[in-house]
């Protein structure tokens, strides 16, 4: 998968893997990294699937409908690029936090539905709910911080509440945090999940 990798200036720090929205590349998120841990690791990836034209990490049907098939095939291989990745840079691969912004932090989710320890924890922009009737793994020990707006057009608030629940019954400490806009990445939430982010032990 094209990426970006940064090292990080101190080993024990998670490594921040950045996903992307649709239509986005492995610079978008760069700053934000720099906000949350200008300390660690960086591990930036362009989705391989293309939207007329536009990266994203799995393909949907319509807006808002996930093609479920190529979802679940998107999530294994970027679990695998993440081992991959891991014994290539030399970095610990029980400790990445992922960063997304909808299209990426829908992959995210989907990661911590699929897979018990692919991530440490996850802040996710603007998610959606990546499957329905399916049963999560047990995700004790794992943070998740969720910043959701109220007058999301794409991502309702009843779905963000929908996504803590299913992550709260599998274990996860779950964080949501609202903002009272759409579907943008603001600063006020990439500020909430930065101060988050500094209070994990």
């Amino acid at each position: 998968m094209r990426h970006i990798f940064q090292k990080g200036q101190d080993p024990t720090k998670p490594t921040l893997l950045l996903l992307h929205g649709t239509g986005g590349n492995e610079l978008d998120l760069l700053p934000l990294a720099g906000m949350v841990d200008d300390e660690a690791n960086v591990l930036s990836v362009r989705g391989n699937v293309l939207e007329n034209g536009m990266p994203r990490f799995f393909r949907r049907l319509a807006e808002g409908v996930f093609d479920e098939e190529d979802l679940i095939f998107r999530t294994k291989e970027l679990n695998e690029f993440l081992d991959e990745a891991a014994e290539k840079y030399s970095f610990s691969r029980d400790n990445i936090m992922a960063i997304g912004y909808s299209n990426g932090a829908n992959i995210a989710a989907s990661l911590l539905f699929h897979y018990q320890t692919a991530l440490k924890g996850a802040i996710l922009h603007h998610p959606m709910v990546p499957r329905r009737g399916v049963e999560l793994p047990d995700l004790k020990g794992t943070s998740v911080f969720i910043a959701a707006g109220t007058n999301d057009p794409i991502c309702s608030p009843s779905e963000s509440e929908e996504l803590r629940l299913l992550l709260e019954k599998a274990n996860a400490d779950v964080t949501l945090h609202w903002e009272n806009r759409g579907h943008q990445l603001t600063e006020g939430e990439v500020h909430a999940a930065s101060l988050w982010y500094s209070s994990l032990k």
